[in-house]
Parts: structure tokens; sequence; C-alpha cells
């Protein structure tokens, strides 16, 4: 184990002394098993941090670089038990970020600009720590994932707090939905065919697709990449997409063609086996007065049904929601609408503030058990309907307690003990690893941990 340690130690002193002969300012910052770590690197997460909204504030540094280190690990540990993730996830991710990112910096012009680059440009320079990213958290969850928790120890985790230390509960509420969008006749969609179709012709007689992508594309999510979707395989797209990209040769444009999402076009970039490389322009058709009328009539009729006073003709809300409902996440879970805090279970209690405003506006005044009449909206992609809303159950705030919060003690119980499962793997796996920090952050508080448990013994 010394002679390890040792030769780990000549790689580092190599790795720096190769930096420090580079003329530009970057240099090795820690180094663990056989991976290092950069200060551009870091740098790089920084600045993710900052575009995040974040204050600048240098002392941050040592918590990325600690969570730069736990990655390295888990990566380290996934290469051995072949954790791996596809292309897909990470490009799926990418776009993700990019969206959030743009809307943050309040357009792509603005991030480029503060990037100093362009968001290709961009997403090309972090793909790599970003699959990183997300084959640790593989990694992670298979260290996790046969961690049980026994109603002994949800008991014993409640019992743990102090009376006037339970935590506060908010309003809860459990609500139901049945969406209702409206369809276009075939007459109403023919001037959406027809814009789409024109772009075709465009691109047929030379213009370029990825401009015309970026300038008229209806997908947020491509069309600042003109339109770029990557990689995909044939379980990843709407059916007839797949069909279409999957018919195609590279450099071929295709027919104007119908998904749910709309009308598009399509061109192949290149394929390689069971994957595609292609582009699309979408056209959102938009819903007319007469098409809203129609589903108005739609959803009135089924709201009749649901509150019949004769009990034989009575529809059971979740039955009309799993037959109805355009809603494809809450159709086949009774209708009701599902919250997920980014950390324990799904759950169909809702905080009140997580509660989308135009819902909370009609359910706030509904008594419980009690079905709203159709009531319009506009989604947050663009699309117009109507909603007819079930108020399952109304919980006032209260303290925490076991009868009413089981779930949530629960989920808190599964995540102590998850963490302390992780901290043991974490702490066995420091102690057989060699790790080097940086003098200039040996510092950091929350980096003492990981040089006193690798410091070689002489």
């Amino acid at each position: 184990m010394k002679k390890i340690l040792l030769i780990a130690g000549g790689l580092f002193c190599l790795f720096l002394n190769v930096q420090a002969q580079r003329k530009n300012i970057d240099k090795v910052v820690a180094v663990l098993g056989n991976n290092i770590i950069l200060l551009s690197e870091l740098n790089q997460q920084y600045a993710q941090y900052l575009n995040s909204g974040n204050p600048n504030n240098e002392t941050v540094k040592c918590y990325l670089l600690q969570q730069m280190l736990v990655q390295k690990l888990l990566k380290q540990q996934a290469e051995i038990d072949s954790v791996m993730v596809d292309d897909n996830q990470v490009d799926n991710e990418l776009d993700r970020r990019m969206r959030s990112q743009i809307q943050r910096a309040g357009g792509q012009d603005r991030l480029e600009q503060f990037l100093n680059k362009s968001v290709l440009q961009y997403k090309d320079e972090i793909r790599p720590d970003v699959k990183d990213q997300l084959i640790a958290q593989k990694m992670q969850g298979k260290i996790t994932e046969n961690v049980s928790i026994t109603p002994l120890e949800v008991q014993k985790y409640y019992s743990s707090y102090k009376k006037d230390s339970l935590p506060d509960i908010p309003t809860e509420f459990e609500i139901g939905e049945i969406v209702l969008h409206p369809e276009l006749t075939k007459a109403e969609k023919q001037k959406f065919h027809d814009k789409i179709d024109a772009l075709r012709l465009r691109v047929k007689s030379g213009e370029d697709f990825g401009f015309l992508a970026k300038t008229y594309s209806e997908d947020p999510g491509s069309a600042p990449d003109g339109g770029d979707l990557g990689f995909f395989d044939r379980t990843v797209m709407a059916k007839e997409f797949t069909a279409m990209a999957f018919k195609l040769k590279a450099g071929e444009v295709s027919p104007v063609f119908e998904t749910e999402f709309g009308f598009h076009i399509l061109q192949v970039i290149e394929r390689r086996g069971e994957q595609v490389h292609a582009r699309h322009i979408l056209v959102h058709p938009l819903t007319t007065p007469q098409s809203l009328d129609r589903v108005k009539l739609h959803a009135d009729s089924i709201y009749n049904n649901l509150t019949a006073t004769v009990a034989a003709k009575k529809l059971p809300f979740s039955a009309a929601a799993s037959m109805y409902s355009d809603n494809k996440e809450t159709k086949y879970n009774g209708g009701m609408m599902l919250y997920y805090d980014g950390v324990s279970e799904r759950t169909t209690f809702i905080p009140a503030d997580k509660v989308d405003p135009t819902v909370f506006l009609t359910v706030d005044t509904m008594k419980v058990g009690s079905i709203s009449k159709p009531v319009m909206f506009t989604g947050a992609d663009g699309k117009e309907g109507y909603k007819i809303l079930f108020l399952k159950s109304k919980i006032a705030p209260h303290k925490g307690n076991l009868d009413q919060d089981y779930a949530k003690f629960k989920n808190k119980a599964q995540e102590q003990k998850n963490d302390r499962v992780l901290s043991e793997w974490f702490e066995k796996r420091r102690e057989s690893t060699y790790i080097k920090i940086d003098e200039d952050y040996t510092t950091c508080n929350e980096l003492k941990l990981w040089t006193k448990a690798t410091t070689p013994s002489k």
C-alpha cells in the first residue's frame, strides 16, 4: 500500500511539473486515485454556480472541490462496477440545464455574452462533466438501493425530535384533475401545415435548415441549437417522429408530418447503427375559438356525469380521469396531481405554496370531496384547454405527527439511513484511496476530512 502511495505521489509531482511548464495559468488542484482535477475545471464549476444566479463568493470553491472529489470517487467505483449512462440521458440533462440557464440569463444572447462563447461550445465543454455527474448519481443510487426502513426505525426517528422542535407542516392539498385540450379539425390545422411546408420548400431551395429552425421552430429545447436533437434511439421520441427519422438517409429532409406536439419537418444528419442524429422544425397548431367551444361542451358533459344526482349514472372521478384526461402524468393515477420536493418520494400531498396559482384560486374555496365546474387554463407550453378539479383533502397547518405525516417522517428516516450508509462507504473508500489536495485548499474546512483520512503514514 505504501509503495502505491509513493507512486501516486510521484505522479502528482509529475502532473504539477507538466502544468508549471504550460504558459496558460492552470494546475492540478487535487488527485484522487488515477483521476486529477484541474483548476480550470474548478473554475468552470464556479462559473456555473455564478450563472445560476448566486453571488460572487470565492469560498464556495472549497465546497465545489469537495463535490468534485465525491464525484470522482463515485465515478472510480462506477468504472469497477460497470455502471454507465447512455448518451440520451446526457443530452437530455444538457438540454434541461441550457433551458434553465437561458431563462435565468434572460435569453440565449445574454447567456452567450456572459459565457463569452456560444451555447453549443459551452455544451460541448461541460458535456464530460455532466456525464460524470450522472454516473456518480447512478452509482450513489446503487450504493443505497437495498437500504430499507422499518416502522420501528420510523418511530425511533420521530422520537428523536423534542416536542417543541417538531416541524411545522403548512396547509396541504390533495387535488385531482381532468385535463381537456381542444382537437382541431383538418381544415383548422391546414394553415399550420402550410406554414411549415413553406419552410420545407425554403430548405429544398437551398436555405440553411439550422437558421430556419433557430428563427421559426417552436420547440424551445432545440430551436436555440438550430433544431439539433443530438443522437437518439427508437425509444425516446414520439412514434411518428421515430418512424420518419429512421426511414431517411443522412442529408435527407422529411415531408411534413404530425405528432402529438404539432407539425414537423426533420433532417437526418448522421446514422450510427440503431441511433440517429437529426434536427427538426416544429410548428404548434393554435387553438381556435370554435375548438375551445367544442371542448367546453365535452367538459360540461363530463362534469354532469361526475355530479349526477342518480347514483347509477354518477361517474367516479378516477374512472373519468383515466377515460378522458389528456394529462398522461396524472390520468393513470386516478387524476391525482403529484408533488416531488427533489429529495423524498413523490406524494399526492401538495404544500399550498407549491400549488399552481390558477388551480389554487379554484380549490381554495372548494369543500373537501367536491368537484369544480370546468375552468379554462393555459399551460406552460401555451396550450389552452379546460380542467375539472377534484379536492380530495385539505389538511390545515399543524405540528408534524405520525398519524398525519407518517410518510414524511418515513422519508426523512430513509434519507438519514441512506446518508449514514453513504458516509460509511465514503469513509472506507477514502482510507484506501490516494488523495492529494493542493496546498491552496488545505485550509478549507470542507476538505479537512479528505486530507486527514488519506494522509500516508511514514
